[in-house]
């Protein structure tokens, strides 16, 4: 059976036609396509689409299909298992590597950055049940984190993988937190300490592990998928070891259906390397013994909704970005962009936000959404 008969048949199990007239089909300019993407699956995938070998209208509504019918368990290549050996064999996320993805992603721009996400730049998904604009899904999501933790004035609260100081800020001006922000982005540092000038924050380059204060709250949002499994016990430790008796810590974070070891090889190679999602079992694992497990809230769907606006921000604004960036970073982009909002539309991937305690909350937590 050549390459393009057996591409047919797997993507009409996602109802998907090459060369279809449907906006989710994808449109074949190059016939080397099929081969290429059996040999080394969804990495040539990604790079065929950056290479402009195919296309498809709705980017979001292809990916959507193929996730809903989870089409990608069905490509297994060497050079998959190959990378999934080498991420169980080696510790991808430990100290010596912590702060590449911030070289890598974070630190690719931030003008790229100010014009894509809202105007507090939050680069986690925002809380769209009584919204209507990103701007709003992200302040509801800063107020819900703060309700959550019962968030007094002058109370200590670090904040784990802070960017560009966006909760920071709400916090300290909100509710007259004094933040403690760490990251491991030189450039987030820098914006993130322009933003906050004049409140009671303290921005700073850190990893997680080297952490040792006492603290009321601790928040972690979007941070814990560059953690790693190999880690996230240690991980929780240290929160425990750094969060005060009667504290809450709430994390945020994007969540897998399944327990994996590592990302998919395009994410890890373009966009997150060393970046993987905990599932139920994993986070489940790595707090007993640890916290108390007091609230688990999920809103997956609604990172569609940001991603989505994400898009439409940097596509906007991509004549102003285009000289510096070039078309195939455009491409890179999109994909990255549109394939994560496709695979939270077919609830592939899920977003959580866990409250722990140390000791349990006396008398119950009260849930708040």
């Amino acid at each position: 059976m050549s390459s393009k008969k057996k591409a047919q048949e797997l993507l009409a199990i996602a109802s998907v036609e090459i060369n279809g007239k449907n906006p989710w089909d994808i449109q074949v300019h190059d016939e080397r396509f099929y081969r290429r993407v059996f040999a080394g699956g969804s990495l040539e995938l990604g790079e065929s689409y950056m290479d402009e070998w195919w296309d498809a209208k709705e980017l979001d509504a292809f990916f959507d299909r193929i996730f809903s019918v989870e089409l990608n368990r069905k490509l297994i290549t060497l050079p998959l298992l190959l990378h999934i050996a080498r991420a169980r064999l080696l510790n991808l996320q430990s100290t010596s590597r912590a702060f590449r993805v911030g070289e890598r992603h974070y630190d690719v721009g931030n003008d790229l950055y100010m014009r894509m996400l809202d105007t507090r730049m939050v680069y986690t998904s925002g809380y769209w049940k009584d919204a209507i604009t990103l701007n709003e899904a992200q302040e509801a999501k800063l107020d819900l984190v703060c309700r959550k933790l019962n968030v007094q004035r002058g109370q200590r609260v670090l904040d784990v993988g802070c960017g560009w100081g966006s909760f920071a800020k709400f916090a300290a001006e909100k509710y007259g937190a004094e933040v403690v922000g760490i990251t491991v982005s030189k450039e987030q540092k820098k914006l993130a300490e322009e933003n906050t000038k004049g409140l009671s924050v303290d921005i700073r380059l850190s990893d997680y592990r080297d952490v040792n204060e006492q603290f009321d709250h601790i928040v972690s949002l979007g941070m814990f998928e560059h953690v790693g499994y190999k880690n996230y016990r240690e991980y929780m430790k240290v929160m425990r070891q750094n969060l005060k008796d009667g504290g809450l810590f709430l994390l945020h974070t994007i969540g897998s259906n399944r327990s994996v070891w590592t990302t998919d090889p395009w994410i890890e190679k373009y966009i997150f390397p060393g970046g993987m999602l905990p599932s139920v079992k994993q986070i489940g694992k790595s707090i007993e013994g640890v916290f108390v497990m007091e609230d688990w809230h999920n809103f997956g769907a609604d990172y569609d909704k940001t991603l989505m606006a994400w898009f439409k921000n940097f596509d906007i604004a991509w004549p102003e970005l285009k000289k510096k960036y070039g078309e195939r970073f455009y491409r890179m982009w999109t994909y990255y962009l549109l394939a994560s909002a496709g695979s939270f539309r077919s609830r592939k991937n899920q977003l959580w936000q866990i409250v722990l305690s140390k000791k349990g909350v006396r008398g119950g937590y009260q849930s708040v959404r």
